[in-house]
């Protein structure tokens, strides 16, 4: 994992052109699914909130990306996921197999909607 970075891009430009490029496409893809999501580094890694709270992390490695969806994402999806190596709250993306960028579209707005739903309830 890096650390000391000060924003994703200077995280993601750390990484070799294999790693960057899939890391930047993950980014990309969270994005669209959550274009009001604010990015920044937290724990070391890039981070993507809404309404004060995370939604998603990313992280590269040498041989995979790591996505964390905590801590609801995983259990929501966790049929879709089976697939992928699995940690508490992480899931592996090998590098050397298809991202699965329409599942990551689908776990970063099941978390948009959490993040709103809980941010409402706090404002009642």
């Amino acid at each position: 994992m890096k650390s000391g970075h000060k924003n994703i891009d200077t995280y993601i430009k750390a990484f070799p052109e294999k790693v960057k490029n899939i890391l930047e496409q993950v980014r990309s893809t969270i994005k669209k699914a959550a274009p009001e999501a604010e990015e920044s580094i937290s724990y070391g890694m890039p981070v993507f909130t809404l309404c004060g709270k995370p939604l998603v992390y990313i992280a590269g490695y040498k041989n995979h990306v790591g996505f964390y969806a905590t801590p609801t994402g995983h259990s929501r999806f966790a049929e879709e996921l089976s697939g992928y190596k699995q940690g508490k709250g992480s899931v592996q993306f090998q590098l050397d197999e298809p991202i699965p960028y329409e599942l990551i579209t689908q776990i970063t707005a099941f978390r948009v909607k959490e993040n709103l739903a809980k941010y409402s309830k706090s404002k009642d």
